[in-house]
This record gives C-alpha cells, sequence and structure tokens, in this order.
C-alpha cells in the first residue's frame, strides 16, 4: 500500500504558518497533529552522500555537520538542520538528528510486530508529545485513526497472545499487552489510506498519555530496502 501525500481532508492534521504557531497550538476538538508545511532550500541528498555509508541510526551533532566537504548548497542544508537544532533546544526540547541507515527488525516470531516499522502510537506516563522531520530519504508514513484497529482487539491476534500468556485475559493480561507495548500497534483496515508526512515539513503529533485530550497519532518508519539513501531525521 502506497502512502498518499499529506491529505487535504482529514481533520485530525492541522496546519500552522510558523513555528511560534506550531509551538502555542494546542491539541484539540480531535486534532492529533500539527504540520509546519516547508520547502526548505538546500542539498540535503549531498549531506547524506558525503555522511557516507554506515549501519544502523547514527548521532548527528553540529561539529560533524560542519565539518563535512559540502557545496554551497550542501552548506544551507546544513544551516537549516542546525537552525532546526537550535530552534526546538530554545523550547526546552530535547532533537536529535540521525542518519538512519538501518533500524532494527523484530526478529522475534509472534502475533504482533512491535518494531518502528509496524504502525504504532507513541506513549508517555506524563504529558509529552513527539516532534519529528524527515530531510532526506524515506520519510514517515501516517494512518487515520478511523482507519486504524489495535492489533490486540483483533480476535484472532488476541487469542494467539492469551495462548503465549498462558493466562487468563484479565488485568494480569492487560497488564502484560502493555508491558511489552503490543497495545500500541496498529493494523490498517480494508481500504485504508496511509498518508506520507513528506520531506522538510516539521511536525508536533499527539502522544498517548493519561489524560490526553485525542487520540494518539499513528504512524511508523518507512518500509526501506538495500541501495535506499539514507534518512535524516530529526526527532524529540
Amino acid at each position: 500500500m502506497t502512502p498518499l501525500h499529506l491529505p487535504p481532508d482529514y481533520p485530525r492534521i492541522r496546519r500552522v504558518r510558523d513555528f511560534a504557531e506550531l509551538v502555542t497550538a494546542t491539541f484539540a476538538d480531535g486534532v492529533n497533529a500539527l504540520c509546519w508545511e516547508r520547502t526548505l532550500p538546500g542539498d540535503f541528498a549531498e549531506v547524506g552522500t558525503r555522511l557516507g555509508d554506515g549501519e544502523g541510526v547514527e548521532i548527528l551533532d553540529e561539529a560533524r555537520l560542519r565539518a563535512l566537504p559540502v557545496s554551497a548548497a550542501g552548506r544551507v542544508a546544513i544551516e537549516v538542520l542546525v537552525a532546526d537544532l537550535r530552534r526546538l533546544r530554545e523550547h526546552a526540547l530535547d532533537p536529535v538528528l540521525n542518519c538512519i541507515h538501518g533500524y532494527p527488525r523484530d526478529e522475534e516470531a509472534g502475533p504482533v510486530r512491535t518494531d518502528v516499522f509496524s504502525f504504532h502510537a507513541d506513549s508517555a506516563p506524563v504529558a509529552a508529545e513527539t516532534w519529528l522531520c524527515t530531510y532526506h530519504g524515506p520519510a514517515s508514513d501516517g494512518l487515520r485513526n478511523d482507519e486504524a484497529r489495535r492489533r490486540v482487539d483483533i480476535p484472532g491476534t488476541r487469542a494467539e497472545l492469551l495462548r503465549l500468556f498462558g493466562g487468563n485475559d484479565d488485568a494480569d493480561f492487560c497488564a502484560h499487552l502493555s508491558e511489552n507495548c503490543y497495545d500500541l500497534h496498529y493494523a490498517p483496515v480494508a481500504g485504508a489510506r496511509p498518508f506520507s508526512f513528506g520531506l522538510g515539513h516539521l511536525w508536533r503529533i499527539a502522544v498517548e498519555w493519561p489524560g490526553c485530550a485525542v487520540p494518539p497519532c499513528i504512524h511508523r518508519a518507512p518500509e526501506t530496502g538495500p541501495g535506499d539513501p539514507p534518512r535524516l531525521l530529526l526527532i524529540s
């Protein structure tokens, strides 16, 4: 299933005009994703190429970025990356810029896949939110809440989880689902229309936490394969 571009008709996404509005807007009236759409200057592909081959997830800092031998367009892209890191830090956030060559996959055979390639919601014990932006490489995917079903609510999947748990479908079993993050993963319903978060757009999305006024934003990392470019991803 190929993700659509950012959907114009999805009421849970609110587009904002600038960073100030992105920071101050609230999750309310069902809105669980705020998006500052941007067309960024600079050559982010060159930055990705200059970072070279690698494995897993590399954390990039300002010193390494500024040391890269890039063209003027690459230098512009680096200034954008550094500016976004500083912008979020100035608002008491703890952003990380990653060069992602590949994520670890859930190697254990089981009824619920729990790696980042599965549609999921982020969660926290206290009020929290997720910020992210993909600058280069495949972008994150989103899934409409009304087109998603928790995998633990699918009868066959729940029955298999219960069999492996070896107990009853009670509070202990629900605690087991939560402890293993099974209850945070979702399956698209038939006819679902996943959408792409796009490149360059800065997002602030709702997280599942006690008392949150809106449902969490369901998303996943894009499927990647050999030869795909590394992702440049800002996340907080």
